[in-house]
């Protein structure tokens, strides 16, 4: 299957420099995000293409099996982790990194980017991506499939930058496991810029300026 999820597609000028791809959360939609093509300023980057996927609907366990836009299934045990979902999305988000280097843009000069399952994805993607990327960034998520990285990681993405926000008050993913992620990433050694806010799962704006400088830096050149 080479289907690719529909996409809103925000460009800040012609012949895009870069790519921002962002990965909503479970029952958003691409929508959630697409603020950050006004509020974060990439001015000195050049042209920027942010591009927001929308997840396709399906069954969620937690929620009584109720269909929602999801990138995998939330099982009511959280250590069952829905795997074939899992490799589906990534197989989906695989071909979004592919269709930015056809327009153009090289996933040297791509961020993978996520919030709460879409931080699960861009993590679980990037990580393993054969190309090296700009960088990866993770909201209020986690690391999935933890225990297949150390076999499964890139050599190419060894030293991808990784930015990691995430509320100290979040009651979906709790500090303690963002902090576990933080801390499995730190021990294979890759570079993770860490940062936590007095919030729940959500997003603030001291947030999105600490992201706006980090995307500067992977993204100058």
């Amino acid at each position: 299957m080479n289907e690719l999820p529909e996409t809103i597609e925000i460009e800040t000028g012609p012949d895009a420099r870069a790519s921002v791809i962002v990965l909503h959360g479970l029952g958003a939609s691409g929508h959630d995000f697409e603020p950050f093509a006004q509020e974060i300023d990439l001015r000195s980057v050049g042209p920027v293409r942010w591009v927001f996927p929308h997840a396709p609907a399906m069954p969620i366990t937690i929620n009584g099996g109720y269909s929602m836009p999801a990138w995998y299934d939330i099982r009511v045990d959280r250590s069952n982790e829905d795997e074939a979902g899992l490799r589906r999305s990534q197989a989906l988000v695989d071909r979004l990194l592919a269709r930015e280097q056809a327009r153009g843009v090289p996933a040297a000069r791509t961020v993978l980017a996520g919030f709460s399952q879409g931080c699960a994805m861009a993590l679980l993607t990037g990580l393993r991506y054969p190309q090296r990327l700009a960088g990866i960034a993770g909201m209020s998520g986690y690391l999935p499939l933890a225990k297949t990285l150390a076999d499964e990681r890139s050599a190419a993405n060894a030293d991808v930058p990784i930015w990691l926000g995430h509320g100290t008050q979040d009651e979906v993913v709790v500090l303690p496991r963002a902090e576990a992620t933080r801390d499995a990433l730190q021990s294979l050694g890759y570079a993770v810029q860490w940062h936590s806010y007095p919030m729940g799962h959500s997003v603030c704006m001291e947030e999105v300026a600490d992201l706006q400088r980090w995307l500067l830096q992977v993204l100058a050149g």
